[in-house]
């Protein structure tokens, strides 16, 4: 028979796993105990030094009971990819909260839901990211290797042709905060002031 492997996990220092832990002793006859306390839930699963632990410790035929499934990754997509990891290695999970192992016909269920969750979870991660792309692209944000820019020209050439930044960073091919950047330097430096003066003295 495997062991039974226990792990907890809170957010804050001024948080206590020991609730967590009487749950779980109430139910069951723990081996050995793993935690992560005061670690973040945006933290990801394989990266807590608790979990990593106990991954390396389980063996096929252990149960790794937790109070709640969140206790198992950051979101929907880190709880599954943390269960299925565990289940490669033959390892079955129980969460009390939710009140099932997730090796029965209702945890493969629930597994189910949680991939079709994680799915809409990583379509609209990409929807959100291709819409930000666009709009970054409309607001004049260049992609792929960055420009090199000469400030001094994108000023020079601003002022002495009277544009707007937007015409400046069209003419240009930069970003509108790349001109107000060339901008700004321009006149803690003198630049201006500088170019102006040599041009007078040119003229006259």
């Amino acid at each position: 028979m495997g062991a039974i492997v226990g792990y907890l996990r809170v957010s804050t220092d001024d948080q206590q796993t020991g609730s967590q832990k009487s749950e779980i002793e109430s139910r069951y006859s723990v081996d050995r105990w793993f935690e992560d306390a005061a670690v973040s839930g945006v933290v990801k699963t394989e990266k807590r030094e608790g979990f990593s632990n106990l991954m390396n410790y389980v063996r096929e035929g252990d149960t790794l009971v937790v109070y709640a499934i969140d206790r198992l990754g950051r979101d929907t997509i880190d709880v599954l990819n943390t269960v299925e990891s565990l289940h490669a290695k033959g390892v079955a999970v129980i969460s009390i909260r939710e009140g099932f192992e997730l090796g029965t016909p209702i945890g493969k269920a629930m597994l189910t839901m949680l991939a079709a969750i994680a799915e809409l979870e990583r379509s609209n991660i990409k929807a959100r990211q291709m819409a930000g792309i666009a709009r970054a692209k409309k607001d004049g944000l260049q992609f792929g290797r960055e420009k090199v820019i000469d400030d001094r020209a994108v000023a020079l050439w601003r002022s002495q042709n009277k544009q707007s930044i937007a015409k400046t960073a069209k003419h240009f091919g930069i970003s509108t905060p790349s001109v107000k950047r060339a901008c700004r330097k321009a006149a803690e430096e003198g630049w201006l002031d500088e170019a102006n003066l040599q041009m007078s003295k040119q003229a006259s």
